[in-house]
């Protein structure tokens, strides 16, 4: 199976339902987009649904930083990427982004994902067959370029006087 880089799901729509008091998508959704866009990803590397079903095991979000670029509005549609840019054992490391269908970000996120034991529950280290699958999908992503907005902090930068 070819292992699409990055992975690109969408188009999706915006809900109106999602829509805030200033008329545009308010951030929790971005987060929904980001989720919706990561499914097929896990499903490639063999953590969907039915992995938490039937073994007990999935991901936890153990961290994350997005970045709102360009406001979204009800009438737009977007794509949502997935780049797999580091994993260990136990760690998933991703970048992602929204972008309108026309092409513009409006959206970046990044991702610590941890893998989790449900029995526990407790972080766990992958299967070998899930293991297969995620260095797989590593290895499909490795001649992506690193994401510029990808490793960046939160601070206020203060000009010399």
């Amino acid at each position: 199976m070819t292992i699409p880089a990055p992975i690109i799901h969408g188009p999706m729509a915006i809900e109106k339902e999602w829509i805030d008091y200033n008329g545009h998508l308010n951030m929790a959704y971005y987060n929904v987009l980001f989720d919706r866009g990561s499914d097929e990803a896990f499903e490639l590397m063999g953590m969907g649904p039915s992995y938490a079903k039937d073994r007990r095991l999935t991901i936890y979000t153990a961290e994350v930083h997005v970045c709102y670029v360009q406001e979204l509005h009800l009438d737009h549609k977007v794509n949502v990427s997935f780049q797999l840019i580091d994993h260990d054992e136990k760690r998933l490391r991703a970048y992602q982004e929204i972008r309108h269908v026309d092409g513009w970000l409006a959206a970046t996120s990044e991702q610590l994902a941890l893998h989790v034991d449900m029995t526990g529950p407790k972080v766990a280290p992958f299967p070998a067959d899930v293991m297969a699958k995620v260095e797989a999908m590593r290895a499909a992503h490795a001649a992506l370029p690193m994401p510029e907005r990808a490793g960046r902090s939160i601070g206020i930068k203060r000009r010399s006087a």
